[in-house]
This record gives C-alpha cells, sequence and structure tokens, in this order.
C-alpha cells in the first residue's frame, strides 16, 4: 500500500508539472519574448525538466547514475566504457553536509562562494588519473548518463558534454580554460549583486566539492594509480591507501581531485509508475539566433 501511495503521488506531481509546462506554451508570443529577453543576461533559460530531475535527486538518497564514455582497444576501435558515479546534484549548488561546512569555514579564507549561479548542468567528482577523463577529451566531451531510480520508478537519460575542472595549475593549462569557458555558458546569475559575482570563484568551487567528501574518501586521492597492478610501487612513496585527509588544500590529493561537470543537450523521462499507461517525455535543446529553448515531445513508453 505505500509503494502504490508513492507512485500515485509521484504521477500526479509530474502529470501538474507537465499541465504547467503547456500553460507556459501557449502563452502569448509577446510574454514569450519577454521571458528570453529577461533572462537572456543571467545565462540560459531555466530547463523545462530541471525541477523535476532535481525533486528525484533529491527524494533518492546516496543518487547515483551510469555514465558512458568512449573508449579504444588494442587495435584502437572504439568501444562503449560504462561506470557508475554518485550524482553530486547541479553544478555549483551542492549542500555542504555539517563537517564539510565547518571545514570551508575554517580552512578557507571567506568561507564558500556566495550563492550567486545556478545551472541545470550535473556534477559528479573523480580522479584525473582514471580513464573517463582523456576519454571524454578523445570524443569532444560527448556522454550520456542514465539514472534507474526504483523506488520512483523512472529513468532519466540525459545526453550531454562533460568539462573536469580543479587542475591545481587553473587556466594556465588549456583543458581547464576551456572547461571553465563551456561551464560558464550554462551558468544563470540568481539575482545577487555584482559584488558578491566578483568574490565567487573556481577555486572556490572546486574545493567545496573536496570538502564535501569524508576524510577517508579525500584520501582515495592520495591512494596508487588507480587500476595499475598492485605489484608496482608508485613513483611516490606518500600515494598508499587508508589515508585521512583533513587539509582541504592537501597538494598531492587536490593534483588528483577533479569536478565534472555535464551540460545537457537532450534529457528524457521514462515513467513508469503506472505500468499499464506509462509516460515517456523528450526535451532536445535548440539553439537559435534569439537564444537557446528546449522542444518537448512525448513519446510512446
Amino acid at each position: 500500500m505505500v509503494l502504490a501511495s508513492t507512485s500515485i503521488s509521484h504521477q500526479s506531481s509530474l502529470q501538474v508539472a507537465l499541465r504547467r509546462l503547456s500553460a507556459i506554451k501557449v502563452d502569448s508570443g509577446s510574454l514569450s519574448t519577454k521571458v528570453v529577453t529577461m533572462s537572456a543576461p543571467s545565462g540560459p533559460p531555466r530547463a523545462p525538466w530541471r525541477d523535476l530531475l532535481g525533486s528525484h535527486i533529491e527524494q533518492t538518497p546516496g543518487c547515483e547514475f551510469t555514465i558512458a564514455t568512449i573508449g579504444y582497444n588494442a587495435q584502437q576501435h572504439p568501444v562503449p566504457r560504462l561506470r557508475t558515479c554518485a550524482c553530486r546534484g547541479f553544478f555549483p549548488e551542492l549542500e555542504l553536509n555539517a563537517k564539510g561546512q565547518e571545514a570551508m569555514d575554517q580552512q578557507v579564507e571567506g568561507g564558500a562562494n556566495p550563492p550567486v549561479f545556478e545551472s541545470d548542468m550535473l556534477s559528479f567528482t573523480t580522479d584525473a588519473r582514471m580513464d573517463k577523463l582523456p576519454q571524454l577529451e578523445s570524443s569532444g566531451h560527448a556522454t550520456e548518463v542514465v539514472f534507474w531510480l526504483k523506488d520512483l520508478m523512472t529513468q532519466w537519460r540525459v545526453k550531454g558534454t562533460a568539462y573536469a575542472i580543479g587542475n591545481p595549475s587553473g587556466e594556465d593549462t588549456e583543458e581547464e580554460k576551456l572547461s571553465r569557458t563551456e561551464i560558464k555558458k550554462g551558468l544563470r546569475v540568481k539575482g545577487n549583486t555584482d559584488s558578491d559575482i566578483a568574490k565567487w570563484t573556481w577555486e572556490k568551487a572546486v574545493t567545496k566539492y573536496f570538502a564535501n567528501h569524508s576524510p577517508i574518501a579525500r584520501g582515495f586521492f592520495r591512494s596508487p594509480p588507480p587500476g595499475q597492478p598492485r605489484s608496482s610501487t608508485p613513483s611516490q612513496l606518500d600515494l598508499k591507501l587508508g589515508q585521512k585527509v583533513l587539509d582541504l588544500h592537501d597538494p598531492v590529493a587536490r593534483a588528483n581531485f577533479r569536478v565534472v561537470i555535464i551540460r545537457p543537450e537532450e534529457v528524457e523521462c521514462l515513467d513508469l509508475t503506472d505500468q499499464e499507461n506509462g509516460k515517456r517525455w523528450n526535451w532536445t535543446l535548440i539553439d537559435g539566433s534569439d537564444g537557446s529553448r528546449w522542444d518537448e515531445a512525448e513519446l510512446w513508453p
């Protein structure tokens, strides 16, 4: 009975959200033009699927997705590569845990960034020594992630491009400079003052994600190179398992720590709460001379 009640409630909220979207579409052309004009200086318009996916992530403790990249085998043939990653929500709106907040307050001058930006871009963290980052670069940063949220009987697919930030050398590296440029295109200003925006830095944004990890999880970035044989001896003597990192600026761990941000271009939602009448929606980002918009289509499940 509890599962059935949850499904009915979930389906009802989805239908309400979609009715609101339909109401926006049938509004007058002059109003649509006004909305685009108002939002353009502050970044791209808020995606119509964003609030629903956000609520699903919030309802799923320890939310994870499967991410796909393209690798190459010994014959240099392209092959799919998949792995499961913890979703860290929409960049840069990470909600710090209590210990992470305490660490930021104590170790970062001025504390965390002011909350001046939001976006529709999903985020996760990774080790720069893993294969996924060079695989993303070699494929033009193309990727796709899939959520299967069993308790909600809903699947989400997000296609787009993924960019990593966190290189300690900052914009002195071409890849970091490219990543910041592309991610910046997806940021929206939340209406705060210019002085608050001036205080916002990429370094603090990355440090906040590092702070949100537990000390033992931060220690993973001081482990021997992932995927290498255990029989091999790490070139750095301070690389070993089971370390706890309390310093948010630890040079060894931060050299390997990266935040990856996915800029969506196509999003799909499959709702199976009513298995006799499943629902499926697709949103595709369309770029035009007057800005970008999301084109919505309802599909057969």
